[in-house]
Parts: structure tokens; sequence; C-alpha cells
């Protein structure tokens, strides 16, 4: 095969794919899925790519953003539960006293979101800052935890 012959069958390769992609029901569903894991918005990323998957097991594009949109999912689950916990231990911490059963409800956010921050894993793709804030929250509730077991 000349190679004019080979450009022009890989032209047409190239051109049928796009099209594929483009005109695949389960392709723009990931192609939207993409676009709100992209922009923060993982829940709506989640319902688009499982959508995407089951009118083609075979989308690895919509596999990817499912896997990925649960892995930040828990991650944004995590910083939410660290804010509400740290709001409550402000709130004791502003205390004139510090009773025991308080020092022992610390304690045990502390060690929830100890033990919960060890569980997370992030990916290559997993948002940076999202990983941060979560490493952020764990190694503050790290120091806390070893100040009141003292």
């Amino acid at each position: 095969m000349s190679s004019k012959a080979l450009s022009l069958l890989s032209f047409f390769i190239l051109i049928f794919m796009i099209l594929y992609v483009v005109l695949n029901p389960s392709y723009q569903k990931s192609l939207q899925a993409k676009y709100y894991f992209e922009t923060g918005e993982y829940k709506e990323a989640l319902v688009l790519a499982k959508e995407a998957f089951a009118l083609d097991v075979y989308n690895r594009m919509s596999s990817t953003i499912m896997s990925q949109s649960i892995i930040a999912l828990k991650y944004s689950s995590y910083i939410d539960e660290a804010k509400k916990y740290t709001e409550v231990i402000e709130e004791i911490a502003n205390q004139d006293f510090i009773l025991d059963k308080d020092r022992a409800k610390i304690r045990l956010m502390c060690e929830i979101m100890v033990s919960s921050y060890k569980k997370l894993s992030p990916s290559v793709v997993t948002d940076k800052e999202l990983v941060n804030s979560a490493g952020k929250y764990y190694i503050k509730f790290e120091n806390l935890l070893e100040k009141v077991t003292r």
C-alpha cells in the first residue's frame, strides 16, 4: 500500500472514530460527565457516568469517570464531616471549663476522622485541592488527638 493510500485510510478511520464518539449517546453522556467532574460537580458527574455506562458497558471513559467521581465524593464527604466536627470541637473549646465527657467526645471525633482519612486513597487524577484540604484536616485531628489523649 502506498503512503498516500495509508494516510487516506488513517484519515477516514480517524473521522469514523470521531463521529462514533460524537454521535454515540453513551459517549455523549460520558463527555457531559467529564465536564461536571472537571468543574467539581462530582455527584452530577457520577450520575451521568452511570447512565453512560448503562448504555455501553465497554465505554471506558464512563467507567473511569465513575470511579474517579466516587473517590472525589469520598474526599468531599470527609472534608464536610471534618468541618462539622471542627465546629463542634470549637464550641466545646470556647467553654470556660472542658468536662471529661466533652474531652472524650473530642477524642472520639478525632479517632473517627483519623481512621476515616486512612481509608481514603487518591488516584493520579484526584483533585489536588481536595487531597490537600483533607490532608490538612487529618493533621489537625491527629494533633488534637495527641493533645486529648495525654
